[in-house]
């Protein structure tokens, strides 16, 4: 879920993402038979949802009780509001069942909502598949002012865009306003009088509409032990966590110069021939310091918890139970100024790839807060993020930052674009 956030690095990524995800399942002991299939999506999006929808209806049909299972703050409670909005509900289920509540604090699914799964039947699938061939002849300039509106604001946010439609729709009969003269007259003696609103009772499913339904249940998060998130206010987590699209930002470092991610990361570059790219993924709203090694002790002790480094915020109150900085050594030998050797994972604040040139060796000290996990992910995610990089800026070790376009799956193309 959440590839929406991630670029496109070069033709073909979302293959190599999915091989990555693949990869660790297996070294996680989830393979074989147990392993049934991998799907690239996003829930807000909604890029992937009706091809998912489609396999969960080939796979599973109605053989059993669907679990959404996960980390906290991985979107599962985006995805079961997607789903509960989809051709994988029941028709009338939308308009009877709450949606979960979505928040970016750890375990706030605070109930096991769930819907009943429709029942895919042959005529119900041949009806889908007919609608979803319909809709992917329309191109852009065939939609509606306010579905157009709705996919440029998708556009802004994330990098892979989808629709969900519904191709079974419950029919609401038409309201009729009661007209009582009675209660609305009055004579000059009296008042008037407001109209007692009639109790609306809450819609139930009836008991045949249940009585062999398999359900979808949403659960609270797992909370990872090693995660950063545990550490931080609910108002830090919001800036941590991206609900962007996140632009790579890439700076060219020299032995002996420092990047800090926030006050959450810290990478120092200590020993190397040559200048390497160090490009960062995270949320938009964390920012990137770079400096010397010899400056950089002194900027975390003035800058921590301050605007400068954001991120944790508070002053010196906050950093009294703010674990501090551990460090830990790695050794990486380039592959070529095209690629990047590895990924350096501050933890849930975001990554940085480095790239190198080729047969150089890198000795780098990289610290996260004492508790939470720094993993070094080789091979690397997005291996070729540092090509997505504007002209330098001039007297600096920044590039300028350049947004990849948008891709909407399942809209055809105009010839002109």
């Amino acid at each position: 879920n959440k590839v929406d956030l991630l670029p496109a690095d070069c033709r073909g990524h979302l293959g190599r993402l999915r091989q990555r995800v693949a990869a660790a399942c297996a070294r996680a002991g989830l393979r074989g038979a147990a392993l049934v299939d991998i799907r690239l999506v996003s829930a807000k999006t909604g890029f992937g949802m009706e091809g998912l929808v489609s396999r969960l209806q080939r796979s599973w049909k109605c053989a059993g009780d669907v679990y959404l299972l996960g980390a906290t703050n991985s979107g599962k409670s985006t995805l079961f509001n997607t789903l509960l909005r989809s051709d994988y509900c029941k028709s009338r289920a939308p308009d009877i069942i709450d949606r979960a509540t979505v928040s970016p604090w750890p375990g706030t699914t605070l109930n096991l909502l769930k819907f009943p799964i429709i029942n895919p039947t042959c005529d119900r699938i041949f009806r889908r598949q007919e609608r979803l061939k319909e809709e992917a002849t329309k191109t852009e300039d065939q939609l509606s002012s306010e579905e157009k509106k709705h996919l440029n604001q998708l556009k802004k946010e994330g990098y892979l865009v989808g629709r969900v439609g519904r191709t079974f729709q419950q029919q609401k009969p038409s309201s009729e306003i009661d007209f009582d003269p009675d209660m609305l007259s009055y004579s000059m003696d009296e008042d008037p009088r407001d109209t007692p609103k009639k109790h609306e009772e809450r819609e139930e499913f009836t008991h045949n509409e249940v009585k062999d339904a398999r359900w979808c249940f949403d659960t609270p998060g797992i909370v990872k032990e090693d995660c950063v998130l545990n550490l931080l206010t609910e108002k830090e987590v919001k800036l941590v966590l991206p609900s962007h699209a996140i632009v790579p930002r890439t700076f060219i470092l020299k032995p002996g110069m420092v990047l800090f991610l926030a006050a959450l990361g810290r990478i120092d570059y200590l020993e190397g021939e040559k200048p390497a790219w160090f490009s960062v993924l995270a949320s938009n709203l964390l920012p990137v310091h770079v400096t010397t090694l010899s400056n950089a002790d002194a900027i975390y002790e003035k800058h921590t918890a301050q605007e400068f480094l954001k991120v944790p915020m508070g002053g010196e109150e906050r950093m009294k139970e703010f674990p501090p900085f551990v460090p830990q050594d790695i050794t990486l030998k380039g592959i070529g100024t095209t690629e990047a050797v590895a990924d350096i994972k501050l933890s849930s604040a975001g990554w940085v790839a480095v790239t190198a040139h080729a047969e150089e060796e890198l000795l780098l000290r990289a610290y996260t807060p004492k508790g939470t996990a720094l993993v070094v992910r080789e091979p690397p995610l997005l291996p070729y993020i540092s090509s997505i990089r504007g002209a330098r800026i001039p007297g600096t070790p920044a590039y300028r930052t350049k947004k990849p376009p948008s891709f909407v799956e399942n809209l055809r193309t105009t010839g002109s674009r």
